[in-house]
């Protein structure tokens, strides 16, 4: 009998309940999910769950044996911290299955008022280091880590020999260049934090112009991008847009494309990694869907190991559709430069 391999689990994004269920009915392994408030790094209008939502999402999934995850992942304001704490304790009492946290004195207060709470570090805790993941144990106890998408495969699987935290990486949807969810360039461009206003760029902030033969795109009044006739014009996220630099015109600091390591899975299963993550609360139930179903596909050819894993060209299909831009990369995993 050839040995099942280890992988990691699928963690998938529920910025809904439709999108929760379609997680969990496709073959997430955990969803994360967020309140409806600005304790929710992903706080969109019209999206994410109310008491009674949370309750009927925590049911379904836990009721097929998948975990709920509960992302109260934004830093708390100024005069404000209880609101945070009561949404620790909100947490608690549901029985979700772990709180993903990067607020430090929310993290002291959840490893002490609820000790049998599991703790996650969220990404936007911005631990790159096993030095700041195994702090982050030692003072409050966490079980996971989420890392930042700015890491080498080489750079995770050094964090993984030196921590004995569960190290969770993102395995599809879109990138981030800065100090994850503190986008330092969001913030001067239009005055908000990305970390509380749950988006890049805000609804309220976003323009497009058309003129002959072009399409342009503003954030607060500062031209993104210009799109042809003929090119799609995408949503002006900042650190995404083209600009001229030393007389050329590009993708200075980004391109619009999403992370996709359908390629390097076995890599990753064999340095240890516990968890993948799919971005994309503020996502269609139907994206969900899709990305869910295509990975654990993967996954499941992955853990039976009985030939050498090749990714299929359907699942290659299928994740491109709903890739940014239709365009995949490996992102910082496989970065030439060191």
């Amino acid at each position: 009998m050839v040995a099942r391999q280890k992988i990691p689990e699928l963690i998938c994004p529920a910025g809904s309940l439709p999108a929760l269920k379609a997680a969990v009915d496709n073959g997430a392994d955990a969803v994360y999910l967020g309140y409806r408030d600005d304790t929710n790094a992903r706080n969109f209008a019209g999206l994410n769950f109310d008491h009674k939502a949370m309750v009927e999402g925590i049911r379904y999934a836990q009721s097929r044996r998948r975990q709920v995850l509960m992302a109260i992942n934004t830093f708390a304001q100024p005069g404000r911290a209880a609101d945070w704490r009561r949404a620790v304790d909100g947490a608690a009492d549901l029985g979700v299955d772990a709180v993903i946290l990067a607020d430090v004195g929310l993290l002291d207060y959840a490893s002490k008022t609820h000790p049998d709470l599991r703790l996650h570090l969220s990404v936007q805790g911005s631990a790159t280091s096993y030095e700041a993941v195994n702090f982050a144990q030692r003072e409050f106890g966490i079980r996971r880590a989420v890392l930042p998408r700015v890491l080498t495969l080489a750079q995770v699987e050094t964090v993984i020999r030196h921590t004995t935290v569960a190290i969770e990486v993102f395995g599809f949807g879109s990138l981030c260049v800065m100090n994850e969810g503190r986008c330092w360039l969001s913030s001067y461009a239009t005055g908000e934090s990305p970390n509380t206003v749950g988006a890049c760029s805000p609804a309220k902030y976003v323009k497009w112009e058309r003129s002959p033969g072009r399409m342009s795109t503003r954030l607060n009044g500062i031209l993104i991008d210009r799109f042809a006739d003929d090119e799609p014009a995408g949503y002006p996220t900042l650190c995404k847009g083209r600009f001229e630099v030393d007389g050329a015109t590009y993708y200075a600091l980004e391109e619009p494309t999403s992370l996709n390591v359908l390629e390097i899975l076995p890599a990753i299963a064999a340095i240890g990694v516990a968890a993948i993550k799919v971005e994309g609360r503020q996502r269609s139930p139907t994206y969900v869907a899709q990305v869910t179903r295509t990975l654990r596909a993967a996954l499941d050819e992955l853990a039976r190991g009985d030939r050498p894993f090749q990714a299929k060209a359907a699942w290659r299909t299928e994740l491109a559709k709903v890739a940014e831009g239709s365009q995949v990369t490996l992102g910082a995993y496989n970065r030439p430069w060191r």
